[in-house]
């Protein structure tokens, strides 16, 4: 039996195409093994949305080849995508295919392996416009799914390559999102995260469908206990998403709104579709909907041009907000894009040192938002023990996006279960066990 060996680099969008990636080997009679073992085909998923993204995908590429001289190297995802020939020019690389024509995989290295030629089937992504079909009836190392939903992106934004890498925005089709959401249902998944490079972008490449219809059809599965939407931008909180979430039982109350900046001269700069007044104001619609809502946000610091002043108004912004918690990101030159190109860079250490205010800012607000819900029940799915020491602690996600460890036992690992919050803290918060929320009788290994 051929065995192959899969590494992935980057975002959840990348994470659930290696699992689709990795259905298709096991139709053809593959065996999955570790990546560093010795494996015949080796597929590395690469990222490219910084420079060291593309760096760590070369280590990996190169770190295949080592392993075993013999297999077949095949390099896939968005670095490929938006830099075949430099992939191709690593010796030891055989196949290279980018972030659509996933399915002619195995046959290009079927022909490697017969003729012994490098094979280059990366195409022009932005001819796309048809959304690439992947079937991930189940993950192999997590116990929440997810589901994706969208490829591509219009937005263009100076400090992103994505579109580049991605092609512009499609949609899958309606039918296929909810089959694959009842085939996840199935395999005993009680939660599952819509994934896209612009998630909430979904639809807008279609007539008469939406996002919003997307998640009233989705409320409609049976046996789907949570959807949790990975990223929202404030544009796509329209009032009829607003209303669905309000109407909903199955969305949870949690919202990745990305920011990155919370200064209007910046955000200018960084060509982002928003003013701070019209995110602010979408913000406080949903909040007055979803009272328990957690927002999380994104933030880029010290973007070229980024001043004192204007550093100071995306913090006061942050303040002002109140997120549960905040990805802070130093701005990174991507070559290839607008940004890398302005001039007034800030100083690497100007940049540190406000990276670490943001993240102090952070912290503190993650730990008063978790404060909330001290001696509160809340609904947990537990994912994982916390180390193999203590095989009885489990750690798992709220609803509302707060990180709980609580005394347990392995098979309520994937159920919903309640657990009283006795102290909240940042990262975790500390819970006890109160009941499992399922009538069903616990029988997780069937």
């Amino acid at each position: 039996m051929p065995t192959v060996a899969f590494h992935t680099l980057g975002c959840k969008v990348n994470h659930y195409e290696t699992e689709g990636i990795w259905q298709k080997f096991k139709i053809e009679g593959y065996e999955r093994v570790e990546f560093d073992h010795h494996a015949d085909v080796y597929v590395i998923n690469t990222c490219t949305v910084t420079n060291t993204g593309d760096k760590k995908s070369r280590q990996v590429i190169r770190r295949a080849v080592r392993k075993n001289p013999e297999a077949v190297v095949c390099v896939t995802g968005c670095y490929a995508q938006t830099s075949p020939g430099e992939i191709m020019e690593i010796p030891g690389v055989d196949v290279v295919v980018g972030t659509q024509d996933r399915g002619k995989m195995i046959q290009y290295i079927e022909e490697h392996q017969e003729h012994r030629i490098p094979i280059n089937g990366v195409s022009n992504i932005m001819k796309n416009r048809v959304f690439e079909e992947m079937d991930v009836p189940t993950f192999s190392d997590r116990t929440r799914a997810s589901l994706k939903i969208q490829e591509g992106c219009n937005n263009f934004c100076t400090f992103c390559i994505i579109p580049w890498s991605r092609g512009l925005l499609r949609s899958r089709k309606p039918e296929n999102v909810l089959k694959q959401a009842r085939q996840l249902v199935d395999a005993g998944y009680k939660e599952v995260v819509l994934t896209g490079i612009h998630t909430a972008g979904y639809g807008e490449d279609m007539k008469d469908y939406n996002f919003a219809q997307l998640l009233r059809d989705l409320e409609s599965v049976e046996g789907l206990k949570r959807i949790r939407i990975s990223s929202i931008e404030a544009s796509q909180i329209t009032d009829e998403v607003i209303e669905v979430l309000d109407q909903s039982k199955k969305v949870v109350p949690h919202l990745h709104i990305p920011l990155q900046s919370g200064s209007d001269t910046v955000l200018e700069r960084m060509r982002r579709k928003y003013t701070t007044d019209f995110y602010r104001k979408r913000v406080e619609r949903i909040q007055k909907a979803l009272p328990h809502l957690a927002v999380t946000s994104d933030v880029i610091v010290g973007f070229p041009g980024e001043t004192e002043e204007e550093f100071q108004e995306t913090k006061h912004f942050v303040k002002e907000i109140g997120y549960s918690e905040l990805h802070v990101f130093p701005f990174s030159k991507r070559t290839g894009t607008p940004a890398a190109r302005m001039d007034n860079q800030v100083d690497d250490k100007v940049k540190h040192a406000r990276v670490q205010q943001l993240i102090e800012l952070s912290n503190q607000q993650a730990l008063e938002y978790a404060k909330r819900y001290e001696n509160e029940v809340v609904e947990v799915i537990p994912e994982e023990t916390v180390d193999e020491e203590q095989p009885n602690m489990l750690v798992g996600y709220s609803d509302n996006y707060l990180k709980v460890k609580f005394e347990g036992t392995k098979d309520m690992i994937g159920e919903i279960v309640r657990v009283k919050i006795t102290k909240a803290g940042y990262p975790y918060n500390d819970g006890t066990f109160v009941r499992v929320m399922d009538d069903e009788v616990l029988n997780i290994s069937s």
